[in-house]
């Protein structure tokens, strides 16, 4: 199978099936400025305005900007102390169901962010880590580096591409993970602590909010090409099987943020068990530019097209529930679609994102 050299989106049919988000990023991000209904385009914002998931995130959000008095959580976790979904993945579903970026409450987090990717070293900024981190040195420096490319990601997600405090600090992040990607810990990151694997600290693995950050960038992306190639190869490595935590001083820590080589874990037709976190991490190798330059991205992505029927409407064999994803990940990006006990919501979210996925790579598209 090849990825195809046209494809489909299916309009009509998402106006009857999908939710207000998937018809209003279908208008917006697929579809070409002069063949948009501007009348459906002006209604639809206003109903996303007023969609009800998320209506409910902007009442949860603090005073101080945030939510869920954390950054980092994807989800309420017992282990992590976490009781609400944070701010990193609260910022970016808001963005992901349609709400513009410039939008108040993106303007009241935006000041918090930005502080993130500063040398500022008010103890506040380590939010949900700011207690543990008193007599821990390590974690409040791991906590401060996970959350200055959480906020940066989100920052790269939203308004400010072009602004010098991101463009800075993702060139920082380009430049470290490039080094690791060329010194000896990459070929081993692992050692023994605590009776434990863990990676080592030493380690600069890119992380999902440090793709993200980038794949939202592209003039960085024009000024880091050979960066991108090592990006390409080291995603075409599998990752390593084996359970191993990362040290966070004295913590050890489940990893869920950090890649270590491909993630897909497709066989070799191209099919995964995880379709959400399969579209999420192709749509950013799509934005990178090197999804054809990854042989199993390349090949997930086949299969994907190749599910989808003439008029573009994704339709694998054995569909019988929409599909689920235990990656924390893809929390704020999947699904888009709402309640309902239709079958074709099963479908509309994976039809949206494949055509997204094939405007980024420039195939041609066909609009019914």
């Amino acid at each position: 199978m090849e990825i195809p050299s046209t494809h489909t989106v299916p309009l009509s049919w998402l106006y009857e099936a999908a939710s207000p988000p998937i018809q209003y990023r279908t208008l917006t991000d697929v579809v070409s400025e002069p063949s948009r209904d501007l009348e459906r385009l002006g209604a639809l914002r206003d109903e996303i305005l007023r969609y009800k998931e998320a209506v409910a995130i902007v009442r949860k959000q603090k005073d101080t900007g945030l939510w869920g008095g954390n950054l980092l959580a994807p989800s309420p976790s017992k282990a992590m102390g976490w009781k609400e979904t944070g701010t990193v993945f609260q910022y970016r579903r808001l963005l992901e169901l349609g709400w513009p970026a410039d939008a108040r409450p993106f303007r009241f987090a935006d000041r918090f962010l930005f502080r993130l990717l500063s040398r500022d070293d008010d103890p506040t900024l380590l939010v949900e880590f700011q207690r543990a981190a008193k007599a821990d040195p390590g974690l409040a420096l791991w906590a401060r580096g996970m959350g200055a490319q959480a906020a940066a990601a989100a920052l790269a997600r939203g308004a400010h591409q072009d602004d010098p405090r991101l463009r800075g600090a993702a060139h920082r992040v380009a430049s470290d993970i490039s080094m690791y990607l060329r010194s000896e810990v990459a070929q081993k990151p692992f050692k023994k602590a605590q009776g434990k694997t863990v990676l080592d600290p030493l380690a600069y693995p890119p992380t999902v909010f440090s793709i993200e950050m980038l794949a939202f960038m592209p003039a960085v992306q024009r000024e880091r090409a050979g960066f991108l190639e090592r990006l390409a190869s080291y995603f075409s490595v599998p990752m390593p099987r084996r359970e191993f935590y990362i040290q966070a001083g004295k913590k050890l820590l489940r990893p869920l943020f950090e890649i270590l080589g491909d993630p897909l874990h497709a066989d070799a037709q191209g099919h995964v068990d995880d379709v959400p976190f399969a579209l999420y991490w192709l749509e950013l190798l799509a934005r990178l530019g090197i999804v054809r330059q990854v042989q199993s991205a390349s090949r997930v992505l086949a299969r994907l097209f190749s599910e989808c029927s003439d008029q573009g409407i994704w339709s694998p064999a054995g569909l019988r529930a929409m599909p689920k994803s235990d990656n924390p990940a893809v929390a704020h990006y999947f699904p888009l679609e709402g309640p309902g006990k239709s079958p074709a919501q099963r479908q509309t979210d994976v039809t949206f994102r494949l055509a997204l996925i094939a405007k980024h790579l420039g195939i041609p598209l066909n609009v019914i």
